[in-house]
């Protein structure tokens, strides 16, 4: 029996329980993420890029047959944070959840889409010769491996061809296993994990939603760049472009190597920003960071998919953006985060959630993906 005086402490989830959390502690999780997992910060610059508070809009949608406002459809899809951009201007700002402007949230998968515009930079610096280069040309550890053949831009697209279950409810599941490695800290732990899953499908043959992929991306552009994947976000888009706030990235290990794919942490107003980055032409002070077509790619339908299939409701995937039946990029993530970029219309739609997952969910009754498809096209007709 220990003989230290007892002490006030907070309780944390542990981190392989993050993809299983009840109702009750995700809110509490995702705002805490930085307490749960090793991180690295990716630093602001000086000065934030101003962002103007236009005329706010109050759009209302219809569900059942029932009229619903702002206020019933944060309550009714478990919002934390609601931030609608038209250009550089604030539409609609809302928090909820324990969030504040200045806490951080959970990205969850919506990192990936932000990961993967950092190859975009890094092949516009030359650090990445092409997208058509062998994974094992820059990180060797896999030479051999079912990655050692998989191009950048297999992984890029969700199709490298590997087996790997996402399924979140399976605690044996590939994405599980990687995630009790993130909270174990286990240095080295996930790269080896990938060195060790099999060739299923031949690379580029078809697409399998693989987070597995986007760690082995963040790993090739740690090695291609020389620099931390945080560190690189930071000096190509976070500093210049004028986030408000620090970022971050969850680590696989303390000091270890960045998580490229999930559970990164920003503030509601960047997540916001970095989609007027891409709103913009990826352009900063007049300067393109990334290739000429870039996002015309990034954001086209690589592989057509069954909105049937997936969470968003998307009818494409391009460069780790899922894309919208109206053609938008989405960057989406676990339990209903979206960074919705509308380059078409000009405008930016940021929706940081906690939808329940099951077995909860089933006793809620809501429709998540059909409700934040009503609540879209109610902004699109307010501005």
């Amino acid at each position: 029996m220990s003989t230290d005086p007892a002490q006030p402490r907070q309780y944390l989830p542990r981190g392989e329980d993050f993809l299983l959390l009840s109702p009750s502690w995700q809110a509490y999780a995702y705002r805490n993420v930085d307490r749960i997992f090793a991180t690295r910060a990716i630093a602001r610059g000086e000065a934030a890029f101003p962002l103007a508070r236009g005329p706010e809009i109050a759009p209302d949608y219809e569900r059942g047959g029932a009229l619903f406002g702002v206020e019933d459809y944060i309550h009714r899809t478990h919002i934390a944070g609601l931030l609608v951009l038209q250009g550089d201007s604030i539409r609609l700002e809302r928090y909820g959840l324990g969030l504040e402007e200045h806490l951080r949230w959970s990205s969850m998968s919506m990192i990936k889409s932000l990961t993967s515009t950092l190859v975009g930079a890094a092949l516009k610096d030359g650090a990445i010769a092409s997208l058509d280069d062998a994974v094992s040309r820059y990180l060797p550890a896999l030479g051999g491996s079912a990655y050692d053949a998989v191009s950048v831009r297999s992984l890029i697209t969700m199709s490298s061809g590997v087996d790997w279950n996402e399924d979140y409810t399976d605690r044996t599941s590939h994405v599980n296993r990687y995630s009790k490695s993130l909270g174990d800290k286990v240095p080295g732990g996930v790269l080896a994990m990938m060195g060790g899953v099999r060739g299923l499908h031949p690379p580029g043959s078809r697409f399998n939603y693989n987070t597995g992929d986007t760690y082995v991306l963040g790993a090739l552009l740690s090695a291609a760049t020389g620099q931390t994947l945080a560190d690189y976000m930071s000096r190509k888009i976070w500093s210049r472009f004028g986030m408000e706030f620090d970022a971050f990235y969850t680590l696989e290990s303390e000091g270890g190597q960045e998580i490229g794919g999930s559970r990164a942490g920003m503030a509601l107003r960047d997540f916001g920003r970095f989609g007027l980055f891409l709103l913009g032409g990826g352009v900063i002070a007049g300067e393109p960071i990334l290739p000429d077509g870039w996002l015309d790619a990034a954001g086209s339908r690589v592989f057509a998919l069954d909105p049937a299939t997936n969470s968003y409701g998307a009818d494409g995937y391009g460069y780790s953006w899922w894309i919208d039946p109206d053609g938008a990029m989405v960057a989406s993530g676990f339990a209903g985060q979206t960074l919705y970029v509308n380059r078409r219309e000009n405008v930016v739609i940021v929706t940081l959630s906690c939808h329940p997952q099951p077995p909860f969910a089933a006793s809620y009754g809501i429709d998540f993906k059909a409700e934040r498809f009503a609540f879209k096209r109610a902004v699109l007709d307010r501005l």
